[in-house]
Protein backbone atom coordinates (compact mmCIF):
# COMPACT_ATOMS: atom_id res chain seq x y z
CA UNK A 1 0.00 0.00 0.00
CA UNK A 2 1.28 3.47 -0.66
CA UNK A 3 0.09 7.07 0.89
CA UNK A 4 -0.70 9.32 -1.56
CA UNK A 5 -1.73 12.94 -1.03
CA UNK A 6 -3.24 11.96 2.33
CA UNK A 7 -5.28 8.71 0.72
CA UNK A 8 -3.82 5.17 1.21
CA UNK A 9 -4.31 3.61 -1.92
CA UNK A 10 -3.88 -0.06 -2.84
CA UNK A 11 -2.92 -2.15 -5.96
CA UNK A 12 -5.65 -4.47 -4.78
CA UNK A 13 -8.43 -2.15 -6.20
CA UNK A 14 -7.82 -4.33 -8.90
CA UNK A 15 -10.59 -7.39 -9.34
CA UNK A 16 -10.40 -11.16 -9.01
CA UNK A 17 -11.61 -11.69 -12.47
CA UNK A 18 -8.95 -9.12 -13.75
CA UNK A 19 -6.21 -11.38 -12.04
CA UNK A 20 -8.24 -14.97 -13.15
CA UNK A 21 -7.49 -13.59 -16.97
CA UNK A 22 -3.67 -12.60 -16.20
CA UNK A 23 -3.33 -16.00 -14.68
CA UNK A 24 -4.70 -17.89 -17.44
CA UNK A 25 -2.69 -15.43 -20.08
CA UNK A 26 1.01 -15.89 -18.48
CA UNK A 27 0.41 -19.73 -18.38
CA UNK A 28 -0.65 -19.91 -21.96
CA UNK A 29 1.20 -17.42 -23.42
CA UNK A 30 -0.36 -14.70 -24.19
CA UNK A 31 0.08 -12.20 -22.02
CA UNK A 32 2.75 -10.20 -23.48
CA UNK A 33 0.35 -9.95 -27.26
CA UNK A 34 0.45 -6.17 -27.88
CA UNK A 35 -3.18 -4.55 -27.02
CA UNK A 36 -5.20 -1.56 -27.05
CA UNK A 37 -8.05 -1.09 -24.72
CA UNK A 38 -10.46 1.72 -24.72
CA UNK A 39 -12.44 3.73 -22.66
CA UNK A 40 -16.46 4.62 -23.78
CA UNK A 41 -19.82 5.06 -23.09
CA UNK A 42 -22.34 3.04 -25.06
CA UNK A 43 -25.10 5.63 -24.16
CA UNK A 44 -25.65 8.40 -21.71
CA UNK A 45 -27.78 8.48 -18.95
CA UNK A 46 -31.61 8.78 -19.47
CA UNK A 47 -31.97 12.37 -19.98
CA UNK A 48 -28.70 13.35 -20.65
CA UNK A 49 -27.40 15.11 -23.75
CA UNK A 50 -23.57 15.23 -22.88
CA UNK A 51 -21.02 13.50 -20.49
CA UNK A 52 -18.22 15.14 -18.78
CA UNK A 53 -14.72 13.98 -19.02
CA UNK A 54 -13.64 13.73 -15.21
CA UNK A 55 -11.41 11.94 -12.97
CA UNK A 56 -8.49 11.48 -15.51
CA UNK A 57 -6.08 13.75 -13.10
CA UNK A 58 -6.72 11.43 -9.92
CA UNK A 59 -5.94 8.63 -12.28
CA UNK A 60 -2.87 9.48 -13.20
CA UNK A 61 -2.07 10.26 -9.59
CA UNK A 62 -2.77 6.63 -8.38
CA UNK A 63 -1.27 5.06 -11.74
CA UNK A 64 2.25 6.43 -10.72
CA UNK A 65 2.08 4.56 -7.02
CA UNK A 66 0.13 1.20 -8.32
CA UNK A 67 2.08 -1.52 -7.28
CA UNK A 68 2.02 -4.73 -5.73
CA UNK A 69 3.19 -4.85 -2.09
CA UNK A 70 4.57 -7.78 -0.18
CA UNK A 71 1.73 -7.75 1.59
CA UNK A 72 -0.62 -7.60 -1.68
CA UNK A 73 1.03 -10.59 -2.70
CA UNK A 74 1.09 -12.57 0.72
CA UNK A 75 -2.61 -12.17 0.19
CA UNK A 76 -3.57 -12.86 -2.97
CA UNK A 77 -1.43 -16.38 -2.92
CA UNK A 78 -2.41 -16.83 0.61
CA UNK A 79 -6.27 -17.12 -0.28
CA UNK A 80 -5.16 -19.08 -3.57
CA UNK A 81 -6.40 -16.59 -5.91
CA UNK A 82 -2.64 -16.49 -7.57
CA UNK A 83 -0.15 -18.98 -8.42
CA UNK A 84 3.73 -18.52 -7.74
CA UNK A 85 4.37 -18.09 -11.18
CA UNK A 86 1.44 -14.93 -11.22
CA UNK A 87 2.36 -13.26 -7.61
CA UNK A 88 6.38 -13.39 -8.82
CA UNK A 89 4.97 -10.88 -11.81
CA UNK A 90 2.69 -8.64 -9.76
CA UNK A 91 5.58 -8.33 -7.51
CA UNK A 92 7.10 -6.36 -10.72
CA UNK A 93 4.75 -4.68 -11.95
CA UNK A 94 4.81 -1.40 -13.57
CA UNK A 95 3.03 -0.14 -16.05
CA UNK A 96 4.98 0.20 -18.90
CA UNK A 97 2.98 1.05 -21.87
CA UNK A 98 1.11 4.24 -23.16
CA UNK A 99 -2.08 6.04 -22.20
CA UNK A 100 -3.71 8.52 -24.74
CA UNK A 101 -7.26 10.00 -23.92
CA UNK A 102 -9.97 13.06 -24.03
CA UNK A 103 -8.60 15.87 -21.87
CA UNK A 104 -10.49 16.47 -18.13
CA UNK A 105 -12.95 18.78 -18.56
CA UNK A 106 -14.08 17.49 -22.17
CA UNK A 107 -17.63 16.68 -23.29
CA UNK A 108 -18.03 13.20 -24.22
CA UNK A 109 -20.92 11.42 -26.46
CA UNK A 110 -21.81 7.84 -27.00
CA UNK A 111 -18.91 6.23 -28.51
CA UNK A 112 -15.96 8.65 -28.06
CA UNK A 113 -12.86 6.84 -27.47
CA UNK A 114 -12.36 8.57 -24.14
CA UNK A 115 -9.19 7.03 -22.89
CA UNK A 116 -6.80 4.64 -25.18
CA UNK A 117 -4.43 2.15 -22.83
CA UNK A 118 -1.55 0.68 -25.24
CA UNK A 119 0.17 -1.73 -23.83
CA UNK A 120 0.89 -5.93 -23.24
CA UNK A 121 -2.43 -7.55 -22.09
CA UNK A 122 -1.24 -8.11 -19.20
CA UNK A 123 -0.08 -4.49 -17.97
CA UNK A 124 -3.47 -3.03 -19.24
CA UNK A 125 -6.05 -6.04 -17.99
CA UNK A 126 -4.78 -5.21 -14.08
CA UNK A 127 -6.01 -1.88 -14.46
CA UNK A 128 -9.85 -2.17 -15.41
CA UNK A 129 -11.06 -1.53 -12.01
CA UNK A 130 -8.38 1.35 -11.45
CA UNK A 131 -9.53 3.19 -14.30
CA UNK A 132 -13.67 2.76 -14.38
CA UNK A 133 -14.16 3.29 -11.07
CA UNK A 134 -12.66 6.44 -10.71
CA UNK A 135 -13.70 7.80 -14.27
CA UNK A 136 -17.30 6.62 -13.82
CA UNK A 137 -17.66 8.22 -10.31
CA UNK A 138 -16.24 11.38 -11.18
CA UNK A 139 -17.87 12.10 -14.69
CA UNK A 140 -21.31 10.84 -13.29
CA UNK A 141 -20.79 13.80 -10.60
CA UNK A 142 -19.04 16.16 -13.01
CA UNK A 143 -21.97 15.83 -15.85
CA UNK A 144 -24.88 15.88 -12.85
CA UNK A 145 -22.83 19.42 -11.68
CA UNK A 146 -22.68 21.12 -15.01
CA UNK A 147 -26.10 20.97 -15.48
CA UNK A 148 -26.34 22.52 -12.10
CA UNK A 149 -23.95 24.85 -12.97
CA UNK A 150 -26.19 26.05 -16.27
CA UNK A 151 -29.04 25.70 -14.16
CA UNK A 152 -28.19 28.38 -11.85
CA UNK A 153 -27.43 30.80 -14.43
CA UNK A 154 -24.27 32.32 -12.93
CA UNK A 155 -24.93 32.68 -9.33
CA UNK A 156 -22.49 30.55 -7.03
CA UNK A 157 -23.32 26.70 -6.55
CA UNK A 158 -22.31 25.21 -3.35
CA UNK A 159 -21.16 21.44 -2.99
CA UNK A 160 -22.18 20.37 0.42
CA UNK A 161 -22.51 16.49 0.15
CA UNK A 162 -19.73 15.44 2.08
CA UNK A 163 -22.08 13.38 5.07
CA UNK A 164 -24.32 11.86 1.78
CA UNK A 165 -21.18 9.84 0.81
CA UNK A 166 -18.80 7.86 1.19
CA UNK A 167 -15.71 9.48 2.94
CA UNK A 168 -13.01 9.42 -0.08
CA UNK A 169 -15.83 9.74 -2.35
CA UNK A 170 -17.12 13.35 -0.82
CA UNK A 171 -13.12 14.00 -1.66
CA UNK A 172 -13.48 13.08 -5.53
CA UNK A 173 -17.38 14.41 -5.55
CA UNK A 174 -15.65 17.85 -4.71
CA UNK A 175 -12.78 17.82 -6.88
CA UNK A 176 -15.71 16.78 -10.21
CA UNK A 177 -18.02 19.67 -8.66
CA UNK A 178 -15.23 22.47 -8.65
CA UNK A 179 -14.31 20.99 -12.29
CA UNK A 180 -17.98 21.41 -13.35
CA UNK A 181 -17.61 25.13 -11.81
CA UNK A 182 -19.33 24.92 -8.39
CA UNK A 183 -17.50 28.14 -6.70
CA UNK A 184 -16.69 26.31 -3.08
CA UNK A 185 -16.57 22.73 -1.04
CA UNK A 186 -17.72 22.79 2.33
CA UNK A 187 -15.24 19.54 2.48
CA UNK A 188 -11.85 20.57 3.99
CA UNK A 189 -10.03 17.63 2.86
CA UNK A 190 -10.65 18.60 -0.78
CA UNK A 191 -9.58 22.17 0.10
CA UNK A 192 -6.29 20.73 1.25
CA UNK A 193 -5.50 18.04 -1.62
CA UNK A 194 -7.04 20.30 -4.51
CA UNK A 195 -6.68 23.80 -3.86
CA UNK A 196 -10.73 24.12 -4.16
CA UNK A 197 -11.49 27.56 -1.87
CA UNK A 198 -14.01 26.47 1.01
CA UNK A 199 -16.96 27.55 2.80
CA UNK A 200 -19.67 26.44 5.60
CA UNK A 201 -21.63 27.73 8.11
CA UNK A 202 -22.84 26.82 11.54
CA UNK A 203 -25.78 24.18 11.52
CA UNK A 204 -29.68 24.24 13.32
CA UNK A 205 -27.61 22.42 16.31
CA UNK A 206 -25.50 24.99 17.11
CA UNK A 207 -28.37 27.62 17.50
CA UNK A 208 -30.54 24.76 19.75
CA UNK A 209 -27.34 24.52 21.68
CA UNK A 210 -28.24 28.18 23.20
CA UNK A 211 -31.25 29.53 25.04
CA UNK A 212 -31.88 31.64 22.05
CA UNK A 213 -31.33 32.50 18.52
CA UNK A 214 -30.17 35.80 18.82
CA UNK A 215 -27.50 34.25 21.62
CA UNK A 216 -26.43 31.74 19.10
CA UNK A 217 -25.98 34.49 16.38
CA UNK A 218 -24.09 36.64 18.60
CA UNK A 219 -21.61 33.81 19.32
CA UNK A 220 -21.24 33.33 15.40
CA UNK A 221 -21.00 36.86 14.49
CA UNK A 222 -18.55 37.92 17.53
CA UNK A 223 -16.30 34.49 16.79
CA UNK A 224 -16.53 34.82 12.61
CA UNK A 225 -17.49 38.85 11.84
CA UNK A 226 -20.37 39.73 9.73
CA UNK A 227 -18.85 38.25 6.62
CA UNK A 228 -20.42 34.91 8.14
CA UNK A 229 -24.01 33.38 7.26
CA UNK A 230 -26.53 32.44 9.47
CA UNK A 231 -28.63 30.05 9.28
CA UNK A 232 -32.27 31.29 9.83
CA UNK A 233 -35.27 28.62 9.78
CA UNK A 234 -34.30 26.85 12.57
CA UNK A 235 -37.36 28.06 14.24
CA UNK A 236 -39.74 30.92 12.74
CA UNK A 237 -37.61 32.32 9.24
CA UNK A 238 -39.03 35.17 9.56
CA UNK A 239 -38.35 36.19 13.26
CA UNK A 240 -34.61 34.74 12.23
CA UNK A 241 -34.00 36.88 10.04
CA UNK A 242 -34.86 40.12 12.15
CA UNK A 243 -32.79 38.27 14.83
CA UNK A 244 -29.91 37.86 12.66
CA UNK A 245 -30.43 42.00 11.35
CA UNK A 246 -30.45 42.89 14.92
CA UNK A 247 -27.32 41.07 16.07
CA UNK A 248 -25.22 41.22 13.09
CA UNK A 249 -26.32 44.84 11.38
CA UNK A 250 -27.65 45.43 7.90
CA UNK A 251 -24.54 44.87 6.95
CA UNK A 252 -24.43 40.98 7.19
CA UNK A 253 -23.14 38.83 4.74
CA UNK A 254 -25.36 35.79 4.05
CA UNK A 255 -28.17 34.57 5.59
CA UNK A 256 -29.20 30.78 4.57
CA UNK A 257 -32.93 29.02 4.34
CA UNK A 258 -32.37 25.43 4.36
CA UNK A 259 -36.34 24.14 4.17
CA UNK A 260 -39.88 25.02 3.11
CA UNK A 261 -40.99 26.21 -0.09
CA UNK A 262 -37.84 27.94 -1.54
CA UNK A 263 -39.51 29.97 -4.09
CA UNK A 264 -41.99 31.74 -1.71
CA UNK A 265 -39.68 31.94 1.02
CA UNK A 266 -36.92 33.74 -0.79
CA UNK A 267 -39.24 36.11 -2.09
CA UNK A 268 -40.40 37.14 1.15
CA UNK A 269 -36.76 36.88 3.07
CA UNK A 270 -36.00 39.68 0.41
CA UNK A 271 -38.93 41.90 1.04
CA UNK A 272 -38.06 41.66 4.79
CA UNK A 273 -34.30 41.91 4.32
CA UNK A 274 -34.59 45.04 1.79
CA UNK A 275 -37.01 46.57 4.71
CA UNK A 276 -34.71 46.11 7.97
CA UNK A 277 -31.81 47.99 5.67
CA UNK A 278 -30.13 44.85 4.76
CA UNK A 279 -29.93 45.36 0.95
CA UNK A 280 -26.70 44.07 0.38
CA UNK A 281 -27.17 41.00 2.48
CA UNK A 282 -27.58 37.92 0.41
CA UNK A 283 -29.31 34.75 0.23
CA UNK A 284 -28.47 31.48 0.43
CA UNK A 285 -30.74 28.21 -0.40
CA UNK A 286 -29.80 24.66 0.29
CA UNK A 287 -31.99 21.63 1.24
CA UNK A 288 -31.74 18.78 -1.80
CA UNK A 289 -31.75 20.72 -4.57
CA UNK A 290 -31.01 19.41 -8.31
CA UNK A 291 -30.81 20.89 -11.25
CA UNK A 292 -34.42 21.10 -11.08
CA UNK A 293 -35.01 22.73 -8.26
CA UNK A 294 -32.04 25.30 -9.35
CA UNK A 295 -33.89 25.78 -12.20
CA UNK A 296 -37.08 26.75 -10.83
CA UNK A 297 -35.50 29.42 -8.23
CA UNK A 298 -33.89 31.25 -11.30
CA UNK A 299 -36.52 34.10 -11.14
CA UNK A 300 -36.31 34.02 -7.52
CA UNK A 301 -33.95 36.49 -5.64
CA UNK A 302 -31.05 33.85 -4.69
CA UNK A 303 -27.85 34.59 -4.53
CA UNK A 304 -26.17 31.23 -4.32
CA UNK A 305 -27.17 27.48 -3.74
CA UNK A 306 -25.70 25.04 -1.52
CA UNK A 307 -26.26 21.25 -2.84
CA UNK A 308 -25.41 17.83 -1.33
CA UNK A 309 -27.27 14.57 -1.64
CA UNK A 310 -27.60 15.32 -5.37
CA UNK A 311 -24.01 16.34 -6.18
CA UNK A 312 -22.63 13.35 -4.62
CA UNK A 313 -24.90 10.70 -6.83
CA UNK A 314 -24.64 12.25 -9.86
CA UNK A 315 -27.81 13.70 -9.79
CA UNK A 316 -29.87 10.46 -10.78
CA UNK A 317 -27.00 9.28 -12.05
CA UNK A 318 -24.34 7.38 -10.08
CA UNK A 319 -22.39 6.00 -13.10
CA UNK A 320 -21.68 7.35 -16.34
CA UNK A 321 -21.93 4.25 -17.91
CA UNK A 322 -18.05 3.69 -18.70
CA UNK A 323 -16.46 0.53 -20.32
CA UNK A 324 -13.29 -0.84 -20.92
CA UNK A 325 -13.05 -3.19 -23.86
CA UNK A 326 -10.10 -4.54 -25.84
CA UNK A 327 -10.23 -3.23 -29.37
CA UNK A 328 -7.10 -4.34 -30.82
CA UNK A 329 -4.49 -7.27 -30.44
CA UNK A 330 -0.86 -7.23 -32.14
CA UNK A 331 -2.14 -4.37 -34.85
CA UNK A 332 -5.16 -6.55 -35.73
CA UNK A 333 -8.70 -4.97 -35.10
CA UNK A 334 -10.97 -7.33 -32.20
CA UNK A 335 -14.57 -6.59 -31.68
CA UNK A 336 -17.15 -7.65 -29.75
CA UNK A 337 -20.55 -9.18 -31.46
CA UNK A 338 -23.14 -9.59 -28.05
CA UNK A 339 -26.18 -8.41 -28.62
CA UNK A 340 -26.74 -4.91 -27.46
CA UNK A 341 -23.21 -4.95 -26.35
CA UNK A 342 -21.50 -4.71 -29.66
CA UNK A 343 -18.08 -2.81 -29.78
CA UNK A 344 -16.18 -0.56 -33.32
CA UNK A 345 -12.40 -2.61 -33.58
CA UNK A 346 -9.09 -0.84 -33.83
CA UNK A 347 -7.64 2.09 -31.97
CA UNK A 348 -9.67 5.37 -32.62
CA UNK A 349 -8.99 9.10 -33.32
CA UNK A 350 -11.53 11.59 -33.05
CA UNK A 351 -11.79 15.17 -33.73
CA UNK A 352 -14.85 17.80 -33.11
CA UNK A 353 -16.25 19.23 -35.82
CA UNK A 354 -16.98 23.31 -35.56
CA UNK A 355 -18.97 25.92 -37.29
CA UNK A 356 -16.75 29.14 -37.94
CA UNK A 357 -18.90 30.55 -35.03
CA UNK A 358 -17.20 27.80 -33.06
CA UNK A 359 -20.69 26.10 -32.39
CA UNK A 360 -19.50 22.43 -32.88
CA UNK A 361 -21.73 20.60 -35.26
CA UNK A 362 -20.32 16.75 -34.90
CA UNK A 363 -17.64 14.32 -33.54
CA UNK A 364 -15.72 12.44 -36.12
CA UNK A 365 -14.13 9.12 -34.49
CA UNK A 366 -12.16 7.01 -36.88
CA UNK A 367 -11.42 3.36 -36.77
CA UNK A 368 -7.67 2.78 -37.52
CA UNK A 369 -7.33 5.81 -39.34
CA UNK A 370 -7.43 9.69 -38.60
CA UNK A 371 -9.87 12.09 -39.75
CA UNK A 372 -9.35 13.98 -43.13
CA UNK A 373 -8.56 17.80 -42.02
CA UNK A 374 -11.26 20.25 -42.03
CA UNK A 375 -11.41 24.02 -41.14
CA UNK A 376 -12.52 24.48 -37.19
CA UNK A 377 -11.84 21.01 -36.04
CA UNK A 378 -10.18 20.25 -32.86
CA UNK A 379 -8.67 17.21 -31.77
CA UNK A 380 -10.00 15.56 -29.15
CA UNK A 381 -6.98 13.18 -27.92
CA UNK A 382 -4.03 14.23 -26.05
CA UNK A 383 -0.97 12.25 -24.39
CA UNK A 384 -1.23 11.30 -21.13
CA UNK A 385 1.20 8.47 -20.63
CA UNK A 386 4.74 7.81 -22.61
CA UNK A 387 6.60 4.65 -21.49
CA UNK A 388 4.49 4.17 -18.10
CA UNK A 389 5.80 7.77 -17.42
CA UNK A 390 2.74 10.68 -17.11
CA UNK A 391 3.82 13.14 -18.91
CA UNK A 392 4.73 16.60 -17.67
CA UNK A 393 2.73 19.17 -19.32
CA UNK A 394 -1.13 17.83 -17.72
CA UNK A 395 -3.78 20.97 -17.32
CA UNK A 396 -4.48 21.95 -13.62
CA UNK A 397 -7.62 21.65 -12.20
CA UNK A 398 -8.16 25.40 -12.82
CA UNK A 399 -7.16 24.75 -16.31
CA UNK A 400 -9.47 21.68 -16.39
CA UNK A 401 -12.30 23.97 -15.34
CA UNK A 402 -12.04 26.52 -17.83
CA UNK A 403 -11.87 23.77 -20.85
CA UNK A 404 -14.89 22.23 -19.25
CA UNK A 405 -16.74 26.01 -19.65
CA UNK A 406 -15.52 26.07 -22.79
CA UNK A 407 -16.68 23.17 -24.06
CA UNK A 408 -20.45 24.13 -22.72
CA UNK A 409 -20.29 27.67 -24.83
CA UNK A 410 -19.23 25.37 -27.93
CA UNK A 411 -22.43 23.11 -28.00
CA UNK A 412 -25.81 24.40 -29.56
CA UNK A 413 -27.59 25.91 -27.09
CA UNK A 414 -30.46 22.71 -27.26
CA UNK A 415 -27.67 20.63 -26.08
CA UNK A 416 -28.21 22.77 -22.66
CA UNK A 417 -31.77 21.81 -22.29
CA UNK A 418 -32.27 19.78 -19.04
CA UNK A 419 -35.48 18.12 -20.49
CA UNK A 420 -34.38 14.47 -22.35
CA UNK A 421 -33.03 14.90 -26.50
CA UNK A 422 -30.25 13.64 -28.55
CA UNK A 423 -26.82 14.07 -27.39
CA UNK A 424 -25.71 17.75 -28.05
CA UNK A 425 -22.86 16.57 -30.48
CA UNK A 426 -23.97 13.58 -32.73
CA UNK A 427 -21.30 10.88 -33.52
CA UNK A 428 -20.22 9.68 -36.63
CA UNK A 429 -17.85 6.60 -37.02
CA UNK A 430 -15.67 6.22 -39.99
CA UNK A 431 -13.63 3.13 -40.38
CA UNK A 432 -10.27 3.44 -41.56
CA UNK A 433 -7.22 2.44 -43.08
CA UNK A 434 -4.78 0.83 -40.86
Amino acid sequence: MNRLGGVITSSLLTDHYELTMLSAALRDGTASRSCVFEVFARRLPTGRRYGVVAGTGRLMEHLRSFRFSPEDIEFLVGRGIVAPETAEWLERYRFTGDIDGYAEGELFFPGSPILTVSGTFAECVVLETLILSILNHDSAIAAGAARMVTAARGRAVIEMGSRRTHEEAAVAAARAAYLAGFAYTSNLEAGRRYGIPTTGTAAHAFTLLHDTEQAAFASQVATLGKQTTLLVDTYDIAQGIRNAIAVAGPDLRAVRIDSGDLSVLAAHSRALLDSLGATETQIIVSGDLDEYAIAALAAEPVDAYGAGTAVVVGSGAPTAGLVYKLVEVDGRPVVKRSENKGTVGGRKTAVRRHKPTGTATEEIVVSMGAPAPEANDRALQRAFVRGGDVVPDLPDLAASREHLRQCLISIPWEGLKLSAGDPAVPVQMLGGSA
